[in-house]
């Protein structure tokens, strides 16, 4: 079993959405829609997503349909990565990994919000994708974490919504790394994955031709156990932040790279720590002054402030409400809220971003998920 998994269990994180009340429609009319939430739902037999209307105070409702079918299959059990769905540049599509069937599944989004899936669910190129990145030029990268077929694969995204495999893109992972995370920098001439199980962190420059050459050095040993959520500064595509999951009881940190142009990591100090259990995910405000790590065995978020050369000053730890919404997390396109997925928990958090990055839970928050499934990835547009 995979350790998130089994810290999962072990943390006492599941809970009930019986009794869980979101804002209700009535209440929510007041309150315009001004853009859409996506969660993958990660559900066993045909996969689904849940999909609601974000209103301007925060709160969500689900949009009619909703969970829509995607295609693929779903496990029904944690994934243990961020990133598991992500939008296209230009918000008009999403991309889902489908880990129970080995499929990647490309949704458009209607003016709506609602999604309509294109074509059919295309092979991911190994066993078990877990997580999903596109660079602004529409090359995607996926990673795979199944026995027989753990490694990162590169696709290129049309303009239509099909996807092409990049030939000869597939770069191997050794079985049972645990890949947490893959990800493209800003300007989409590096990408790094995160190797949860073996605290490791592959970083590549990206080719013209989409495919990627590893650093020299790569893999990267992580600054402590359990590399998982992992980010660029969005202001400098040179700058990479990795939490830190599997060190014990209170002692989770976060970690920061200065990236060369050929991918080469250069701690800037030691990790930075947040006195918290199981960093696990990692968001970062647009403007790049802010870093929240979602905590999942102390249902916390941290904040941080980051300074210009990457270093980090940790602000506070705010907790959940309900004690078990701390999986992958996603900042609304104005920076306002932060939503976070709840996993077995089955719920959408939502959080005020107030002044100097201070976090405060809405009333309205959380949001229930369908029962089914374990939820992760997330999108707010």
């Amino acid at each position: 079993m995979h350790k998130l998994s089994s810290l999962l269990f072990s943390s006492g994180l599941l809970v009930s959405t019986v009794g869980i009340l979101g804002v209700s429609p009535a209440d929510a009319a007041d309150s315009p829609v001004v853009g859409h939430t996506y969660v993958d739902d990660n559900t066993a037999g045909t996969n689904t997503l849940a999909a609601f209307d974000r209103h301007a105070d925060g709160s969500l409702t689900p949009l009619g349909g909703s969970p829509f079918d995607i295609g693929g299959a779903g496990t029904g059990t944690g994934l243990g990565s961020q990133g598991a769905l992500q939008s296209t540049p230009d918000g008009k599509y999403l991309l889902a990994v489908d880990a129970g069937s080995s499929q990647i599944s490309v949704l458009r989004l209607g003016t709506d919000g609602a999604p309509h899936l294109v074509g059919r669910p295309v092979a991911s190129g190994g066993v078990r994708p877990v997580s999903i990145t596109i660079a602004p030029s529409g090359l995607v990268y996926v990673a795979n974490v199944g026995d027989g077929g753990s490694n990162y694969t590169g696709f290129r995204f049309h303009d239509d919504g099909v996807l092409t495999a990049v030939p000869h893109s597939t770069v191997p992972v050794p079985e049972g790394s645990g890949v947490g995370d893959v990800l493209f920098n800003s300007t989409g001439d590096r990408l790094v994955g995160t190797r949860d199980n073996s605290s490791l962190i592959d970083s590549f420059a990206v080719l013209p031709n989409g495919r990627l050459k590893a650093a020299e050095g790569s893999p990267f040993a992580a600054q402590s156990l359990g590399p998982i959520g992992s980010e660029f500064r969005p202001t400098n595509p040179s700058q990479l932040f990795v939490s830190n999951a599997h060190a014990g009881a209170g002692l989770g940190t976060v970690s920061a790279f200065d990236v060369s142009r050929t991918g080469v990591l250069d701690p800037v100090g030691p990790a930075y720590a947040n006195n918290q259990t199981a960093p696990c995910w990692v968001e970062i405000s647009h403007d790049g002054t802010y870093l929240y790590s979602v905590n999942t065995a102390s249902a916390t978020v941290s904040s941080f402030f980051i300074n210009p050369d990457g270093s980090l000053v940790l602000l506070s730890s705010t907790p959940f409400t309900n004690g078990a919404g701390a999986v992958d997390a996603r900042l609304s396109p104005d920076g306002s809220t932060l939503s976070v997925t709840g996993g077995r928990g089955h719920v959408v958090s939502t959080f005020a971003v107030g002044a100097g990055g201070q976090l405060t839970e809405l009333a309205t928050s959380p949001t229930p998920l369908p029962a089914e499934g374990s939820p992760t990835g997330l999108v707010v547009l």
